[in-house]
């Protein structure tokens, strides 16, 4: 029998798996939402398969003649979203960019998301959060829930902990229509030592594109489960054997353009799931600032570009 602190332990177990289940009931008689794989598809349909990313550090701050204060994140901020509204499929901005101003720079991601949906455009928030139990389920209602002032159409997330950690917030997004986009094959140096680690003669990487793909099973005409895939990862997709394609996955692709990823790169990593790749680029488009029609046009050149290289 548990008794005293062991009882109050057990417990707070037993509330954390609990919590990490809980997914706030929609309204009743509510339409059911459109998901996020839908809503991609076709805004890259239309507009190009271009994810902007909003990345106010520093030097880049200097470089459009801003300080680095709140006040010049604030401007920067609404300079990208009335230059991107409406002519990107996606707009990312890094969470932490904000977040180092502290409440004030919260606020100012608060209000960058709720101008992008106002417009009428695609946010996928940059957060890149993983935990577990309760704690996922509060990053799942702070990111992904109906109400929240930090709501994003879509979350970076990090399955480095298990991927159904993650559970919490694949139940959030698909009970309110939104998305999220788990890291499973960066580029950078270090991610190899733990993205191609084997377990069982599986990688870790190909675990979480088997887990992405059986989330996205019956999803039309793409899943809201997205993934993190590198654009020059090089040689890593086929060495592992990942089959992108069958995850039905959107393929957020970051390193396109001044990080060194050319078409020939895409076609190389991303084969017969070329089609569901949404490049993103920041410092290519952000460079052209701090003019709107100058970064508009920037992102439209990129976006018409890419459209021609994503072709099949």
């Amino acid at each position: 029998m548990i008794s005293g602190g062991g009882a109050e332990a057990a417990a707070e177990v037993a509330a954390d798996l609990a919590a990490s289940r809980l997914v706030p009931d929609a309204p009743r008689n509510a339409p059911a939402p459109t998901a996020f794989g839908a809503r991609l598809r076709a805004a890259m349909d239309d507009r190009g398969p271009l994810c902007v990313g909003i990345d106010p550090h520093d030097a880049l701050l200097a470089a459009w003649g801003l300080p680095s204060t709140v006040a010049g994140l604030e401007r920067f901020a609404a300079t990208c979203v009335e230059a991107f509204a409406g002519r990107v499929a996606c707009v990312k901005p890094q969470s932490a960019f904000f977040e180092r101003f502290g409440s004030a720079g919260v606020a100012v991601l608060e209000r960058t998301l709720a101008d992008l949906r106002e417009a009428g455009t695609l946010s996928l928030l940059d957060a890149k959060r993983g935990d577990i139990g309760s704690t996922m389920a509060a990053y799942a209602q702070a990111y992904l829930g109906e109400g929240s002032p930090l709501r994003a159409d879509a979350v970076t997330l990090s399955p480095f902990l298990g991927y159904e950690s993650l559970r919490p917030a694949l139940d959030q997004a698909a009970a309110t229509g939104r998305g999220v986009f788990v890291l499973a094959l960066t580029s950078n140096p270090e991610g190899a030592s733990v993205q191609h680690a084997m377990l069982d003669r599986r990688s870790v990487a190909g675990r979480v594109v088997d887990g992405v793909t059986a989330d996205n099973a019956g999803a039309h005409p793409l899943g809201s489960v997205g993934m993190v895939v590198g654009a020059t990862v090089g040689a890593a997709v086929q060495e592992l054997a990942l089959d992108l394609a069958s995850a039905n996955a959107p393929l957020l692709a970051p390193g396109v353009g001044a990080q060194g990823g050319t078409a020939e790169n895409l076609r190389a990593v991303f084969g017969k799931a070329l089609g569901n790749v949404l490049a993103s680029s920041s410092r290519e488009v952000l460079g052209a600032g701090p003019d709107v029609a100058a970064l508009a046009a920037a992102a439209r050149d990129t976006a018409e570009r890419l459209a021609g290289d994503l072709r099949g």
